[in-house]
């Protein structure tokens, strides 16, 4: 399997170099233009770094519980998959704090990278559009966007008028895997020059099947031999009985569901040369914490989920979030347009167990940007200042961090230049003074600096190669510095360290890509370097003057720094085919992706993502597609110190759909679909998820839908 995969996804990018040959007039691929780089629009073609962008189809086609999980399959993307509730994009191997989650290019204002239980509150289902930006002009985010910048796109706030005085679509679907139920709902009125915008979306999931046993089978082989080399007592004996009902655990993953309800509004004035809009979305969710529950609740097809928790951990949470964003467009000799956003948020979620919240964390903040994009002897970027200032709040027995106030301001300079020759240079510098202001170990300081420099160069028959380099600076954020006690959700009693410096990353990439009519070709390489990586890692404390590494019954991870060192790539294309086989149109398309992870001083990186080979096949009748893909990883043996491995999978997804707008209902986009994820029922455990032992992916799943267009 694992060869013919390989062989399948190469075969697909030689197809797409092969095509070079076969191009016609009628082009049938066009690269997306990506906002969120700075400066004037471009399209991902234009950028050194890989950017990836889904458009509204794209994202109602794949839909998942969570920003992380949508996502994952892109290239270089993964999942810190905690469940259906709760998980963050990893980029190239990098998550939390290091790849910088947006809303409509202000940060999330949330707790989601304090840890990998705690929800994004961008999850993507009432999306206009998310985009995945690396490279140069990343950076001009920050150094906590070193891995990459997703940024997603809710279309509450407009820059210009759409054509349509109505316009907006509804979809619903239904999933088997969860006896589960989501829906959503957009619209947007024109009304002179106003445009007022509404969403609203919704999942009910129940408790998730999975394929075998919730314990892996390496968790399982190491558990036996402990139990193998210790002496039992009564007190044993009870822990044996424990031990036996959790790896019995089977059928659905107990306290694994998810129901969430987002509410949006905007109203936006779009004139000629200028617009001003204002937005406000209310998320709300709860979701159980798997991996915490015990056999008795095993798999109960025949009745309803009630998501009666009594004894089982799970997470209540509320953001409120007001957008405002205004824009001018100048068109001067040297200032083109002046662009702001301004964002507060207000956001708060419990921890629950049985009745009471064991912790709650509660953050606000506001952020902002101002951006103005210019011309100058030859260049064409964008200078802006950026702030946020934020409090986190964390009380009860289970918070392990101590209410924190964060301050940072941002100068960013981001410049690019093409000649006629195709040749081209791009770069950027960013300045930032970080603070934390911690309630028991008092203020934490950091001056940050980073920068980035880049040269690409277009052909004329379509051809592009760039290669860049940035040096980047990232502050440790509250958990990293002030973390102390038990974390349940990760089974961690964790310790944070306020001496701790700031990380120093530099990143080397070359990409050479090729675009025709038909067919698309693409290749990144990366090497990152870094002095001072901040990670957790088995650890110990002081109690009655000697060291414990285990405290309340849990291991004892410290953060610590180390140097260390990411290298991989991605390698990835797509081949249309008109009038092919069997009377179709086809789409094929491929990619492999690799990362790897060490630390200087010996051993790896953990959470790590193993190579990866996907590939898939759409067929086009004009009324009717029919689709297939398929995703394979490999084991991952190279872990963190105190971790197990994972095993390799093979995913298959099938996928049609009924165009129901080719029979003159709702416009295009509007069809029936029914889609079957993992076909084969195959267990899959991803590396980069801290619950990997305990929490695999969900089973065969059948998702049937309609999306309809107006």
């Amino acid at each position: 399997m694992k060869r013919t995969l390989l062989l399948t996804a190469i075969s697909g990018h030689l197809l797409a170099g092969l095509a070079i040959a076969q191009e016609t007039d009628t082009p049938r691929i066009e690269a997306p233009i990506i906002v969120t780089a700075p400066g004037p629009a471009r399209s991902s073609d234009e950028l050194i770094g890989n950017a990836t962008a889904l458009d509204r189809a794209d994202i109602v086609g794949r839909l998942s519980g969570t920003l992380g999980d949508t996502l994952s399959g892109e290239p270089g993307v993964s999942s810190t998959f905690f469940g259906q509730g709760a998980s963050r994009p990893v980029l190239r191997g990098l998550g939390a704090e290091r790849v910088q989650v947006l809303t409509n290019g202000i940060g999330v204002i949330d707790v989601s990278a304090a840890s990998p239980d705690h929800q994004v509150s961008a999850d993507g289902i009432d999306a206009d559009k998310i985009e995945i930006l690396r490279g140069p002009a990343a950076l001009a985010y920050g150094g906590q966007a070193i891995g990459g910048v997703v940024n997603v796109i809710d279309g509450l706030i407009v820059d210009t008028l759409p054509d349509r005085a109505v316009s907006g679509e509804a979809y619903g679907a239904w999933n088997g895997v969860n006896r589960g139920t989501e829906a959503g709902g957009r619209a947007a009125f024109v009304a002179g020059p106003l445009v007022f915008s509404l969403s609203a979306s919704q999942r009910d999931f129940g408790d998730y099947k999975i394929p075998g046993l919730a314990e892996s089978r390496q968790l399982r082989h190491r558990e036996e031999l402990e139990h193998e080399g210790h002496d039992h007592d009564d007190d044993d004996d009870d822990h044996d009985h424990d031990h036996e009902e959790e790896a019995a655990i089977s059928g659905r993953l107990p306290n694994s569901f998810l129901d969430t309800e987002t509410l949006g509004g905007g109203v936006s004035w779009v004139g000629e040369r200028a617009f001003a809009g204002f937005a406000v979305r209310q998320q709300t969710s709860k979701y159980g914490l798997p991996g915490h529950a015990h056999a008795h609740e095993e798999d109960h097809d025949d009745e309803d989920h009630d998501h009666s928790e009594e004894a089982s951990p799970y997470i209540d949470f509320k953001q409120t979030r007001y957008d405002f964003r205004a824009g001018i467009n100048l068109d001067g000799p040297i200032l083109k347009a002046i662009t702001g956003t301004l964002s507060y948020s207000d956001y708060e979620h419990s921890e629950i167990e049985g009745d009471e919240a064991s912790s709650v964390f509660k953050t606000d903040g506001i952020e902002g940007r101002i951006e103005l994009d210019h011309a100058l002897a030859g260049f064409e970027g964008a200078v802006g200042v950026q702030f946020l200032d934020k409090s986190l709040d964390a009380t009860g027995g289970e918070a392990f961090l101590t209410p924190t106030d964060t301050k940072s301001w941002a100068l960013f300079l981001y410049e690019t230049r093409d000649w006629d020759n195709g040749f081209g240079i791009e770069g950027g510098l960013r300045v930032e003074q970080l603070e934390h202001d911690n309630s028991v170990a008092g203020k934490v300081e950091f001056d940050l600096y980073s920068a980035s420099a880049g040269v690409h160069q277009h052909f004329g028959d379509g051809w592009f190669a760039g290669a860049q380099v940035a040096y980047t600076e990232r502050g440790p954020n509250e958990s990293e510095l002030f973390a102390f006690g038990p974390h349940l959700a990760t089974e961690q009693f964790e310790v944070g360290d306020a001496s701790l410096g700031k990380e120093k990353g530099l990143n080397l990439e070359g990409t050479l890509r090729w675009r025709g009519d038909r067919a698309s070709f693409g290749v990144n390489l990366f090497h990152t370097s870094f002095s001072d990586f901040i990670y957790l890692a088995p650890g110990a404390i002081e109690e009655d003057g000697e060291l414990v590494t285990e405290e309340d019954g849990l291991p004892v991870f410290a953060f610590v720094q180390d140097d260390a060192t990411l290298y991989g790539g991605e390698i990835y294309g797509e081949y249309y085919i008109d009038q092919g086989p069997l009377g179709a149109n086809w789409k094929l398309r491929s990619g492999i992706d690799y990362v790897r992870g060490e630390l200087d001083s010996g051993g790896n990186l953990p959470f790590v993502p193993p190579l990866r080979v996907t590939a898939g096949a759409d067929a086009d009748w004009q009324r009717v597609m029919v689709g297939a893909s398929v995703e394979w990883a490999d084991n991952q043996r190279r872990v963190g110190d105190g971790q197990l491995g994972t095993g390799d999978y093979t995913l298959i997804n099938l996928k049609t759909a009924l165009k129901l707008s080719e029979y003159g209902i709702g416009r295009e986009g509007t069809q029936l679909f029914v889609e079957v994820r993992n076909i084969a029922d195959e267990e899959a455990r991803l590396a980069t998820s801290v619950l990997r032992d305990t929490v695999p992916l969900p089973g065969r799943n059948v998702r049937a839908g309609l999306r309809y267009t107006f």
